[in-house]
């Protein structure tokens, strides 16, 4: 088995938490360090131990990143190398190229016709509508509609790109994530300066769901080569990040089961074939009763170590399904796990409803919570000293942006 698990490296691009908590769970798993591709030296995979990481700020272009594949796979000609996006413009790339790369590389993406209608809102939601999926009441703009005068519903209102990949292209003063608005006067401001920077397609506007974070849910999940799903994973947000940029990112994640949620998206997954890691973002609508979803990404989400936490290790079903070809059994993830990225006494000073803070007490005095950024294996001096920096600094964001 040792000599088995020795034939395959994983090859993974970002340097976020995302890429950290994919190889995290590689070196839980099967003691091996990851090679990693990043633009900048810095963030979580700075001064990483249990990984090779290298930076090149021109990592997510096409031929940058072609030619690293090529040249990792021709190094590593006897190994398979299982290559995996930790960022929308990575999986992306990966997808583009599935049938450039060389014959010992393992890409486990849908291809790119599917991928492109997916992480295109505008075209998900369409999708969405004829699979009865719940989603937000949704206007779709573009800028050859002028000034947006009325609306199908009323404020306050979310604004968001249908292309979130080609609006992160042309960087502006004012750029968000997303936006909420609560007059169509400012509405029309966004649109301005988001179509002044130079982006070109659909803008989604849609209907505030109220409710804090604790609406929030997360569901991740992973189907095998034959499109059948696998894994599912539901997570309760109890706290979101709120900097214009991180805005939506997750900071505190409890598991937890809805059977009849978790069948909506697999019924979704299935009926179109998907294969690889999905991520939804939903949230809770108690105006109606129903779970909405806001997006799906084509990959493992940014908080995929809440899966991994809470027994059901990422990099696992990954590698029986496309390295050693094992079938594998569905499993929806039952364990309680208490998941977070920022120090807790943030997450106690900013989570309101008192049962959710009773639950993660709970949790704590378990054994049962995990930031994957602390790793005994990966202690090192300069680690620790940038994540102490990292850490702080939430105490200083959270009073600024909440």
């Amino acid at each position: 088995m040792v000599e088995e698990r020795l034939k395959f490296i994983p090859l993974l691009f970002a340097g976020d938490i995302n890429v950290y908590s994919v190889a995290r769970a590689f070196h839980e798993m099967y003691g091996i360090s990851s090679y990693v591709y990043g633009k900048y030296q810095s963030g979580p995979c700075a001064d990483a131990a249990i990984m090779h990481y290298s930076a090149n700020p021109k990592i997510d272009e096409q031929d940058t990143f072609l030619s690293v594949v090529k040249r990792f796979a021709s190094q590593h000609s006897k190994e398979t190398v299982l290559v995996l996006g930790c960022g929308d413009s990575y999986v992306q790339l990966i997808s583009q190229n599935r049938d450039n790369m060389p014959e010992n590389i393992v890409a486990p993406y849908i291809d790119i016709e599917m991928m492109n209608d997916l992480i295109h809102k505008e075209k998900f939601y369409a999708m969405c509508e004829r699979m009865d999926v719940d989603y937000p009441d949704t206007f779709v703009y573009r800028r050859d509609m002028g000034e947006v005068t009325e609306l199908p519903f009323d404020g306050p209102f979310i604004i968001k790109p249908s292309n979130g990949i080609e609006y992160w292209r042309f960087p502006f003063p004012t750029q968000k994530k997303v936006y909420k608005e609560d007059t169509l006067q400012a509405l029309n401001r966004v649109l301005g300066d988001i179509y002044g920077a130079g982006y070109s397609d659909s803008v989604i506007i849609q209907n505030f769901i109220p409710g804090d974070d604790t609406f929030m849910r997360v569901l991740t999940c992973y189907s095998d080569q034959t499109g059948t799903v696998k894994l599912m994973c539901l997570g309760h947000v109890l706290l979101e990040e709120h900097t214009p940029h991180g805005i939506g990112n997750h900071a505190v994640i409890v598991t937890e089961r809805n059977e009849a949620l978790e069948e909506q998206f697999r019924k979704l997954l299935d009926g179109m074939g998907y294969v690889g890691f999905s991520n939804f973002d939903i949230k809770y609508d108690q105006r109606d009763g129903k779970y909405k979803v806001f997006e799906i990404n084509t990959r493992q989400g940014r908080s995929n170590y809440y899966v991994t936490g809470a027994g059901a290790n990422i990099a696992q079903y990954v590698v029986e399904d496309r390295i050693y070809n094992h079938p594998i059994d569905f499993r929806s993830v039952e364990e309680e796990s208490l998941w977070m990225v920022i120090p807790k006494g943030v997450a106690f000073r900013y989570i309101r409803p008192a049962e959710y803070r009773e639950k993660m007490k709970e949790l704590i005095s378990a054994g049962k919570m995990i930031n994957p950024l602390y790793y005994t294996p990966d202690s090192g001096l300069m680690r620790r000293l940038h994540l102490f920096k990292s850490q702080m600094g939430h105490y200083w964001k959270y009073r600024k942006y909440m």
